[in-house]
């Protein structure tokens, strides 16, 4: 089968160890981010199955129309906004879902939190200037974390504030409050509350019609002069603009980004880029190496399930 495999920033997909589950088949692997469903198209225009890390590349019905040789779509992790399913089942081409782990994104979303507290990347920068101790951090013990979203992600986290002495205050649905108040933290009275409370806040919420914008720029001016933002989940769950203008004001102090507007973020200028207060990342919350073997491992296999006639997690099974 003819495979293509997009978006592959870092060209480490042939060094995985799953890879060798393609051995037999002709795969082509695309680099770099292409926008233009025409451009993308002629490239990958001879492949019969995609494979998709995560939502880097929009799945649309324009770009479906240029492929009429795609039959299988396999999807690292489970499809969201980025794959217009509707299309793909009028343009007959299964789309097979795969799995995903909520330990790397927890964990790069405490390494950011970590950083912004204590100020070390801006420490660092001014010990590789011949400067000595230029600025002074807080710590993560007795600080009030804030966890927007009470599934996996945020359970880890809530963990991971417990064992460093900090205090979990959790806001979102009905039942993730219920969840969290069951796992002996506490839950916000508010959303009001929540955000002047709680001295860091990180999200953790699906991006949906429902959540795009949730985060407000009325509710970030509500968070202290002191406190701290942090976003690994999607740069659209804060209404557009909002978190640069909150930040230049004071409220919240920090942040911490790992998700933008537009991925790939080549552009320096971007604002948050640039500003002394924040600490930002190329949305690195899935990219992992054990992350990758357990998303591509299943994605590869569901591929290979689909040539032997007996295709597997597939969201659009009517047209099989």
């Amino acid at each position: 089968m003819k495979i293509a495999i997009l978006d592959d920033y870092q060209n480490t997909v042939r060094k995985l160890a799953c890879f060798n589950l393609l051995k037999h088949h002709e795969v082509v692997i695309l680099n770099q981010t292409e926008k233009d469903p025409g451009v993308l198209a002629e490239k990958i225009k001879d492949a019969e199955a995609l494979v998709l890390i995560r939502e880097r590349t929009a799945i649309t019905d324009d770009l479906l129309s240029k492929l009429p040789k795609l039959k299988l779509i396999s999807q690292t992790g489970k499809i969201s906004n980025h794959l217009d399913l509707t299309a793909c089942t009028k343009y007959k081409v299964a789309v097979a879902e795969g799995v995903g782990s909520p330990v790397a994104p927890a964990e790069l979303t405490w390494i950011l939190l970590m950083n912004v507290l204590r100020q070390i990347p801006n420490a660092v920068e001014g010990l590789k200037k011949g400067e000595w101790q230029v600025n002074i951090g807080e710590s993560v013990n007795g600080k009030i974390i804030g966890i927007w979203g009470y599934g996996k992600i945020g359970k880890i986290i809530a963990g991971y504030a417990k064992a460093f002495g900090a205090k979990v205050l959790v806001w979102g649905g009905e039942q993730s409050r219920t969840n969290a108040i069951n796992d002996g933290f506490e839950a916000a009275e508010s959303k009001t509350t929540f955000f002047k409370t709680a001295d860091v806040i990180s999200l953790h919420l699906r991006l949906n019609n429902e959540t795009t914008g949730i985060v407000t720029g009325a509710d970030l001016n509500l968070m202290k002069t002191s406190s701290v933002l942090i976003n690994t989940s999607r740069a659209e769950l804060i209404e557009k603009g909002s978190l640069v203008k909150a930040l230049k004001i004071g409220r919240p102090g920090f942040a911490g980004i790992d998700v933008y507007e537009n991925e790939p973020a080549y552009d320096t200028s971007l604002e948050l880029l640039n500003m002394p207060n924040v600490v930002c990342t190329p949305h690195l919350g899935y990219v992992e190496k054990n992350s990758y073997e357990l998303y591509f491992s299943k994605a590869f296999e569901n591929i290979i399930n689909y040539i032997n006639g007996k295709p597997t997690n597939i969201a659009n099974p009517a047209i099989l």
